[in-house]
């Protein structure tokens, strides 16, 4: 059967008139193709439509039948157009955004997710947490369209990526160690002798190795006592007496009672969070969300030499981390 929604059209307007004449006048046609397309239409589908006489046109009942339909169809199409203009617009449609667990308390994270979900109401952001080497690999799979990372190295060539924060490193503490009376600010070489809470290697959050290489630009090698998963397990270790724990600075909105954070001076002492995604992705709304992240100043506190860069696009092949 080979029935093109014009058919549907001009049946639609002689149905709502009951009048030829009329109906031609407003599809902007001649009446004699109106006649012809409806007779045509009629052959297509093997019934009457209309009952027609010198005086007056009235629907048969499979004309009636055939109106309900037909009016579904138009709107069904006109729908799904208005749909297809929305998502080209970046107006509609669906966000997959990873992101690594104390990324939300970052003022750049908190700003954009707020915005974009302001200005593009009817768009589904889906949130994922996951360690920052997952989060690459979902995004070079696909299942992933951005990320929250922290800086990768090296990073694939594949992934471009652009800086939205800066934070300081800081010593954790309990309130009652010799470090915590401390007026100035600490160096890495304060903390060689402590025993050291640290994130677990294994989840592939970029912090450990980042801290481990800080304390051996220092002289020394970290004595990690115990590792964790979690920064709220982090912190209670550190609370327990445990050890001492390098975090961002964002995280002192987490802190607990009885806890000190303390800025380290040395100048690598600092961490930034990406806004990841894939060179090629063509998605105008992911489009949307990077180009807002790329108006954003990363704001910091500590000094910007030593760090890694605003928008570092590494030469290497894909290479797979451990989870």
């Amino acid at each position: 059967m080979n029935i093109e929604l014009r058919h549907l059209r001009y049946f639609v307007a002689v149905a709502e008139d009951l009048h030829f004449g009329k109906a031609a006048n407003r599809l902007g046609i001649s009446q004699p193709p109106l006649s012809q397309q409806i007779l045509a239409l009629e052959r297509e589908i093997g019934a009457r439509l209309f009952e027609r006489s010198n005086r007056r046109v009235e629907l048969t009942n499979a004309g009636m039948l055939f109106l309900k339909e037909a009016h579904e169809v138009l709107e069904r199409v006109e729908n799904a157009a208005v749909r297809a203009e929305r998502i080209h617009r970046g107006q509609l449609g669906e966000v997959k955004i990873g992101f690594f667990g104390s990324a939300p308390f970052v003022e750049g994270f908190q700003k954009l997710i707020f915005d974009f979900r302001t200005k593009h109401a009817d768009v589904d952001l889906v949130l994922q947490e996951m360690p920052t080497y997952q989060q690459v690999d979902a995004i070079l799979d696909g299942r992933l369209d951005l990320g929250f990372v922290r800086p990768l190295q090296p990073k694939p060539a594949s992934i471009q990526s652009i800086e939205i924060a800066r934070e300081r490193l800081m010593a954790v503490m309990r309130l009652d160690h010799p470090l915590a009376s401390r007026q100035d600010d600490l160096t890495l070489a304060d903390l060689a002798p402590e025993p050291m809470v640290l994130y677990a290697k294994s989840i592939g959050s970029g912090l450990y190795q980042k801290i481990v290489d800080l304390c051996r630009d220092a002289g020394f090698t970290p004595n990690v006592v115990q590792e964790a998963n979690a920064t709220p397990t982090m912190m209670g270790l550190v609370a327990a007496g445990m050890g001492i724990s390098v975090l961002p600075e964002s995280l002192m909105r987490l802190s607990l009672d009885g806890l000190k954070f303390l800025p380290l001076r040395d100048p690598k002492a600092q961490t930034a969070v990406w806004l990841a995604k894939r060179w090629d992705d063509r998605s105008s709304l992911v489009r949307h969300l990077f180009q807002q992240a790329s108006r954003l100043k990363p704001k910091t506190s500590a000094p910007a030499s030593g760090g890694e860069p605003t928008e570092a696009i590494g030469k290497v092949r894909r290479t797979r981390r451990p989870r």
